[in-house]
C-alpha cells in the first residue's frame, strides 16, 4: 500500500499482488476524441501475425498531459541515474511494420 498527500488530505491506493506483478507490453496505441485519450497496450510476439490488448487506459484531456509530464520527469531522472535510452533507427526496427490496429 502507498500513501500520497492531497492538499488538505490523504488518499490510500491499494495494490492488489495480481496487479503489482503488471502486465509486459512492448506497443502502445494512443489514440484521443475531443474529451479523451485511450492508450492501448499490447504485447507483440515474434512470428505471431495477432496481437491483443494487454491494458486500456482511458485519460481525460488534462490527467494525459500530466501523464505525459510525469513521464518526462522520470524519464530524466533514470537517465540522470543510468544513462542515456538509446532508440534503434527507424529503418531498423519497426514495431508497427505489418501490424493494423483496430479499436
Amino acid at each position: 500500500m502507498e500513501n500520497q498527500n492531497l492538499n488538505n488530505g490523504s488518499l490510500q491506493i491499494e495494490l492488489n499482488e495480481e496487479m503489482a506483478q503488471g502486465i509486459y507490453a512492448n506497443l502502445a496505441i494512443i489514440t484521443h476524441s475531443s474529451s479523451e485519450f485511450i492508450l492501448d497496450f499490447i504485447r507483440v510476439l515474434p512470428g505471431m501475425s495477432k496481437a491483443g490488448v494487454k491494458s486500456r487506459v482511458v485519460l481525460a484531456p488534462e490527467h494525459a498531459k500530466r501523464l505525459l509530464r510525469a513521464l518526462q520527469e522520470n524519464i530524466e531522472k533514470y537517465e540522470r541515474a543510468f544513462g542515456s535510452i538509446r532508440i534503434p533507427e527507424e529503418n531498423s526496427f519497426s514495431p508497427m511494420s505489418g501490424i493494423k490496429g483496430e479499436a
